[in-house]
Parts: structure tokens; sequence; C-alpha cells
């Protein structure tokens, strides 16, 4: 695979040296042994239900990276979570998640998918303004409101916050960001903020939102699922992982190539080893040599889910070489990689599970990181009930 720009980096964190210490020192993940998790966990509507109330409608998510709308002045809708929600940056650059709801009568604010640029946005059905922030600015005949307060009336804001070049958002107040912070440190070390948006697309998945996820959360596939792509790429590679809050983060890469890179540059780290990010509950980064693929899962069923694919590169392409590069890159990882084998995979895995034909899931010493997630679903499935 052909290879240009380096992404600029900084100095690897300490949770990112420690898992490279690992490998060089002949070590990676815990061996959990041979363990099983229940079928029912992908296939029962009804544990389904349980799962969306305890983790996607309560837990902070990440909603898209920082790039998306990188300048003042920029907004975007935002559906996939089963609200109506609208991702914007004021005039100072901060981001807000509010709800893409007029607080007149409720009419939707901005419609479609698409990146908005402006300064105000005005709602369709009797043109209330609003600023970026969230205030109301002004409305039509206004004496035919007497005494209201615009102050009263700004955009319902939801928690959220920007961290290491991605936007999170808390469904529900009180959203704790701890974790996003800490992550946001390690996603510096790549320089995710200062990051161009190449390219995004959108995949609906016939299958559970863990069957996505599993497959980034384990290495055994990727010699057979992947042999035609990446697979030559991980070959006899080596993981490590642990955990942070409840997100997980691994590094893959060949022990020997370690003896001759300096841990301490990113840069010459990133050339042999392949950082993955799997942020609790369903967001995946994955950090190639020269680019950066960031997904989030969207379940809207027990048996079908919306994957957002997002590639940011150093800079915008200056010449139709560069372009040509990135599209290359492009169209292996996002329509071959994770369309056509690791998405087609859960797809298959879902009809197979449905039929019956197994009651639990085996899974092997290579396997662990899958465990871990079921493991910590449970874990925070008990701390919503209290």
């Amino acid at each position: 695979m052909e290879r240009t720009t380096t992404l600029p980096g900084t100095t690897p964190t300490a949770g990112q040296l420690a898992l490279a210490q690992l490998i060089a020192d002949g070590c990676s993940r815990t061996n959990m042994g041979v363990t099983t998790v229940p079928a029912s966990v992908y296939v029962d509507p009804a544990h389904w239900v349980r799962e969306k109330a305890a983790l996607f409608d309560r837990l902070p998510q990440v909603l898209c990276p920082s790039a998306l709308i990188p300048d003042p002045g920029m907004s975007v809708p935002h559906d996939a979570t089963g609200r109506p929600l609208l991702i914007t940056r004021d005039g100072d650059g901060q981001a807000h998640v509010f709800l893409n709801v007029c607080r007149h009568r409720g009419t939707r604010l901005v419609e479609g998918q698409e990146i908005h640029c402006g300064k105000r946005l005005t709602c369709p059905y009797h043109a209330w303004t609003y600023a970026l922030d969230g205030r109301l600015l002004a409305l039509p005949r206004p004496e035919t409101f007497p005494g209201l307060d615009k102050g009263d009336f700004g955009l319902v804001e939801l928690p959220s916050c920007e961290a290491g070049g991605l936007i999170w958002y808390g469904p529900q107040s009180g959203a704790d960001f701890t974790e996003a912070r800490e992550l946001g440190a390690d996603f510096d070390a790549f320089a995710m903020r200062d990051l161009h948006l190449f390219a995004r697309a959108t995949h609906e998945v016939a299958a559970n939102w863990k069957l996505i996820m599993d497959a980034f959360l384990e290495s055994y596939h990727v010699a057979r699922l992947h042999a035609q792509t990446i697979g030559p790429f991980f070959r006899d590679g080596i993981t490590s992982g642990d955990r942070v809050g409840p997100h997980q983060r691994s590094l893959v890469c060949r022990a020997e190539e370690l003896e001759t890179v300096d841990l301490s540059d990113m840069a010459a780290l990133r050339r042999v080893a392949t950082f993955a990010y799997q942020l609790f509950p369903a967001t995946v980064v994955i950090m190639s040599p020269d680019y950066i693929n960031v997904m989030t899962l969207w379940p809207q069923a027990h048996d079908r889910t919306l994957v957002e694919d997002f590639m940011l590169i150093p800079e915008a392409p200056r010449t139709d070489k560069a372009r040509d590069h990135w599209e290359r890159s492009w169209k292996l990882l996002d329509g071959g990689v994770f369309a056509g084998e690791d998405f087609r995979a859960a797809a298959l895995g879902q009809q197979g599970l449905q039929s019956g034909a197994i009651g639990e899931v085996t899974l092997g010493t290579l396997e662990g990181g899958i465990r871990r997630l079921h493991e910590i679903c449970e874990e925070q499935m008990a701390a919503a009930k209290g």
C-alpha cells in the first residue's frame, strides 16, 4: 500500500508507551483462556431494549471527529441517536450539541446530513433565528409575543466535550467526560485535532452493534478474513491492550520491529505499529501509518446498525497525485476492508446466530477483547440499575 505524507505527532503518552513496552518485552494481553458469550445478547430484542436504555441513552458517546466542523460558523445535523441533534461551532470556535428543534413550535431547524456554514440558524417555519451558541437572536413580529424574553428561548443544549479531536455528547445531564479528556491526550499524540476530513460515508449493516465492534477487538480474523487486503501487513503481529475506564486501547505490531524504533517518537512508532481504540459503547478509532479512521456505530435495532466512517488525513490534497493516493486508501478501507469484509462478516454472523444453531459464542485466547466488551456492558447495565 503506497504511503505518502506521514501524520504529524508528538511523544506518545505513558499509556501508549506502556503498550509498546509490553510487546517489546514479549508480553501482550492477559490470557483469559477459552470463554463463552450467550448468543442471546446479539439476537434478543428485549436484551437490546435494556442495553439501549442503560448504554446509549445514558453514557457519553462520540458523535464525530472535530474535523467534521473545523471552523467557526459551521453546523451539521445528526439523527442517528434517535433524537434530532445539531452539532455547531460558534464564533469563538467552541463546539455545542443542541436538540435540532425550534423553541417556538418544535420544527426541525436544519434538515439533511450535510455541513451548513453561516453565523445564524433560521427556522424554516416562522423564521425564529438563533446564534450558533444557541441564543435566540430574533423573531418576526416580536410585538405579537408580548412579554417574551428571548433569553428564555435559547436552543436546548446537551452536555458535550471536545477533546483530542473528537466531539462527545451526553444523552443525560451530569455526563462525566473524565475518561474522554484523558483519552484526548492520547489523540493529541496523533495531532488528531489538526487533521483534515477527506471522506465520510454511512453504512447500514444488518447486524447487532456488538458483532461489528467484535471485529475490532481481536486479531484472530485479520490474516484470514483480510488475506487479500490488509492481512499481510499484520502477519505475525502481537497485540497488547489495556482499559481507560470503560474504553479499550490496543496496539499490534511485530516485536522484532520495535528493537530499532525509538518508542518516544510517535511518527517512528506508527510506521511499524497500529494503535486502535474502542471507545465505549460503540466508537472505533484506528491509526494507520498516514491516516486515521473514526467509526461511530449507532444501533437502530437489535439486528440493524448504522456505521458512520470518517477518514482523517494530514492536510487537504494539493495535487491530483495526492488525491488519487487518498482515494485509493479510502476505497481499500471503507469500501473493501470494512464494508466488504468486516461488516459483511457481522451480517453473516447475525444470520447464523438468529438461526439458533449455537447457544453460545466461543472465544479463544486471541479474542479476549470481545470478552472484555461484554463484561463492560454487564458492568454498565448493572450500574444503570443503581
